[in-house]
């Protein structure tokens, strides 16, 4: 399999972030992890990234539960972006909830969101981000 060239985390929690980039690098996930504490920060750091010539994202790990700006207020923004290089962006919800209304309710987003993954994140999970992006 080969490697995308960058993804971005936005989660608030240090420890899964770290521990999420150090599973990345281990199975060459990525060329670059951009990462955002809440989502007006992601908001704000895709929207200017997506404006410059730097490359977007081709994957975004969310969490929901987060601070300022949660996951939901997160998507309900992202969506509306006008930029079509945003758009190929694939969306996975990484959360710790198991809550059937969050699953439920990802449904809303099936246009922009792919899946919904349990955290801890394991290399079998990215690997099978992995291997529905390069087929």
């Amino acid at each position: 399999m080969s490697k995308i060239e960058s993804c971005c985390i936005i989660d608030d929690d240090p420890i899964f972030v770290y521990g999420t980039k150090r599973i990345m690098k281990e199975i060459e996930f990525c060329e670059s992890i951009v990462v955002f504490n809440n989502g007006q920060e992601a908001l704000d750091g895709l929207m200017e990234i997506s404006q410059s010539d730097k490359k977007t994202p081709q994957v975004i790990f969310l969490d929901l539960n987060m601070p300022i700006m949660n996951g939901w207020e997160f998507l309900d923004e992202f969506i509306k972006i006008p930029n079509n290089n945003l758009k190929k962006t694939i969306v996975y919800i990484i959360s710790s909830s198991v809550d059937p209304r969050d699953l439920e309710r990802v449904k809303d987003y099936k246009q922009r969101v792919n899946n919904y993954i349990l955290k801890p994140i394991t290399p079998n999970d990215l690997e099978t981000v992995l291997g529905a992006l390069t087929t």
